[in-house]
């Protein structure tokens, strides 16, 4: 379990991170087409996972276009924004903000990724979403960086984030 803070206030998740130098956990999530995306699509591609409560706060919102702007900067990378929002509001917003460099996947199925990955809000008024979390994966699918936000309302270090991609 891991504790972070609403505007000061604690708040717990359901458990850890996966560790730097595990393999990432395999995960299927929804497109926007409802089709199913996996992790293993991915192989062979850096990947950043960029997970959060909701497209419809600032700070979420922000940190997808912020991450939209810098993956287009990236040689074979691919920047997977996650949250629980459904996918036609996650093609929504992408159409509204012209959001085309990432690609957005919602965990609105089953909840698995947000357990798997140990980042489920399992108090607090916001119980149930995904924790800001930033996590980078490898070519061969080995987590090579995380941040998780410790304070929600906080955007994620973007710099450090990149420079673990620049250092794979």
């Amino acid at each position: 379990m891991a504790t972070v803070t609403l505007k000061g206030n604690p708040i717990n998740t359901i458990g850890s991170l996966p560790e730097i130098g595990s393999m990432a956990p395999e995960f299927t999530l929804s497109k926007g087409d409802l089709s199913d995306a996996r992790l293993s699509d991915y192989r062979g591609k850096k990947v950043v996972l960029n997970i959060f409560h909701s497209l419809d706060t600032g700070t979420c919102a922000h940190s997808v276009q912020q991450f939209n702007q810098e993956a287009a900067e990236l040689d074979n990378t691919v920047v997977l924004c996650i949250s629980r929002d459904l996918p036609f509001a996650q093609n929504r917003f992408c159409a509204a903000e012209g959001i085309n460099n990432v690609v957005t996947l919602s965990e609105f199925k089953d909840g698995n990724f947000g357990k798997d990955y140990g980042l489920v809000y399992v108090d607090g008024p916001i119980k149930g979403l995904l924790s800001r979390v930033v996590v980078v994966i490898d070519e061969a699918g080995k987590v090579i960086y995380t941040e998780q936000v410790q304070e929600t309302v906080e955007e994620p270090n973007y710099k450090a984030a990149l420079e673990a991609l620049m250092d794979a």
